[in-house]
């Protein structure tokens, strides 16, 4: 059976993958859907969707296929890749990778879907469940231009912006670049907190304050709020944090960057993870600040960083 080249697959029924496939759904798009857990496509069959029985039904039946699924392991999975049927299931299709996966293993996969008669783009975006559900995320996009071309009206319902990257794999270097900052952005929310709580300031002034200021944002406001009220209700999960923030490090080791913000981060979010909070949101790596500070982590580093600023001055 030959695909029709304007049919569409969706792969993955996450955190993000269920509310972009619904937009699609809502903006008229006819969407086939496959999940590894089957009841994550009920919402969707009743938005109007189709639920594939198997994945070799949907790549039968869709000439472009979008990914949004969590890791490398499970794109390789449904790919089947480095088996048989891998080079038939992609050949004549598009594979619109929108997963953060690692620079390196986007690349290698662009050169065998190729390699197939296939067609790749990376599609990242930026954004949490709540972008993705306004329809308001923002998608860096790479592949061969024409690739790339006949993507971009697709995005249109799940994302509000779309920029171009060149060719693989520039969109995921976009996208951990962009991590850095917010990342870090959100981890210095949480230590700020941390302090104006442990000095017995009111975290609703402190949320006034830093809203009211040069340094306010969307993600400002939205996880300040979320700390104020101690709301760890998952956006975007620590272990989905620790997962981007770890990809940060090993592409900065690969091509000999420092990465020392990141490096901090990866520790933080690993001790949130050891502590039990990986399925909540990312604002709970506030639990790690705490721990430090209730066992003396940072009182005993604190006289030797004195000493360093003394010598340097």
């Amino acid at each position: 059976m030959t695909a029709s080249p304007n049919t569409v697959g969706f792969i993955g029924l996450g955190t993000m993958g269920e509310p972009m496939a619904l937009n699609l759904v809502r903006a008229g798009r006819q969407l086939t859907v496959w999940n590894r857990s089957p009841a994550k496509c009920d919402l969707l069959v009743q938005s109007g969707a189709r639920a594939a029985p198997d994945l070799g039904a949907l790549f039968e039946a869709c000439g472009i296929i979008i990914l949004m699924l969590a890791d490398e392991s499970a794109i390789d999975d449904v790919l089947a890749r480095g088996k048989d049927i891998f080079a038939p299931r992609v050949s004549g299709r598009t594979l619109v990778n929108m997963s953060t996966v690692s620079p390196s293993y986007s690349k290698a996969l662009a050169a065998e879907v190729r390699a197939a008669a296939g067609h790749y783009v990376e599609a990242p975006v930026s954004g949490s469940r709540k972008p993705a559900e306004a329809g308001q995320l923002v998608a860096m996009l790479a592949g061969q231009q024409e690739d790339v071309e006949a993507i971009r009206p697709l995005l249109a319902p799940m994302c509000r912006q779309s920029v171009e990257c060149g060719d693989v794999p520039g969109a995921l270097l976009m996208k951990l670049a962009v991590n850095i900052f917010l990342i870090t952005l959100v981890t210095g929310l949480a230590e700020a907190t941390h302090f104006a709580q442990r000095n017995g300031l009111d975290l609703a002034r402190l949320v006034s304050v830093l809203d009211a200021g040069p340094m306010a944002s969307d993600v400002s406001r939205g996880k300040g709020a979320k700390l104020r009220d101690h709301d760890f209700a998952r956006q975007a999960a620590i272990f989905d944090a620790l997962k981007n923030i770890a990809l940060v490090t090993e592409a900065a080791r690969a091509a000999g960057i420092a990465s020392p913000l990141s490096d901090v981060c990866v520790a933080l979010y690993q001790e949130a993870m050891a502590l039990g909070f990986g399925e909540l949101d990312m604002v709970a790596v506030i639990r790690a600040i705490e721990r430090r500070s209730d066992e003396g982590v940072l009182a005993a580093h604190s006289g030797e960083h004195t000493e360093r600023f003394d010598e340097a001055t």
